[in-house]
């Protein structure tokens, strides 16, 4: 394994971290719910309270590496599979997102810092199918 001293950012990592954890914060003060994304992109889809606080916060996800680009350069983009892998891998997140009743947001970043034993588990759960899977793909499938 080889590590690109040259690209590593601390500081940049240590501040997306830091907002994350804001934003994260101030979503569950302001709306008395944890900013977990794949919960917020579905409750878009009904009638309710709270839609254009929710849709504000991920316009802003998606808002974020543009203005991050007017700073600085973005990193760059390399998939290493097609559009097949990219939709299967999609359905596959989104199924698991269904199962495990919330996403990595969710549970990893707001489930954790409310020290939910629940979320421990499924952040557990995410990770260990993450390092399965690429495992499984670089070691043994040959890729």
């Amino acid at each position: 394994m080889h590590i690109d001293w040259a690209s590593f950012t601390p500081w940049t990592a240590l501040s997306g971290g830091a907002l994350i954890g804001l934003s994260a914060s101030l979503f569950v003060v302001l709306n008395g719910r944890v900013a977990g994304i794949s919960g917020l992109l579905g409750s878009l889809l009904q009638r309710g309270d709270g839609r254009d606080e929710k849709a504000l916060f991920l316009l802003g996800l998606l808002a974020a590496p543009l203005l991050w680009g007017l700073f600085g350069s973005l990193p760059e983009v390399e998939f290493q599979t097609g559009g097949i892998g990219l939709t299967l891998a999609g359905l596959l997140v989104g199924l698991g997102t269904r199962y495990g009743s919330g996403c990595t947001s969710g549970h990893g970043v707001c489930g954790i810092a409310r020290l939910s034993p629940r979320s421990l588990v499924a952040t557990l759960a995410f990770m260990a199918s993450g390092f399965a899977t690429v495992f499984v793909l670089r070691h043994l499938w040959g890729g």
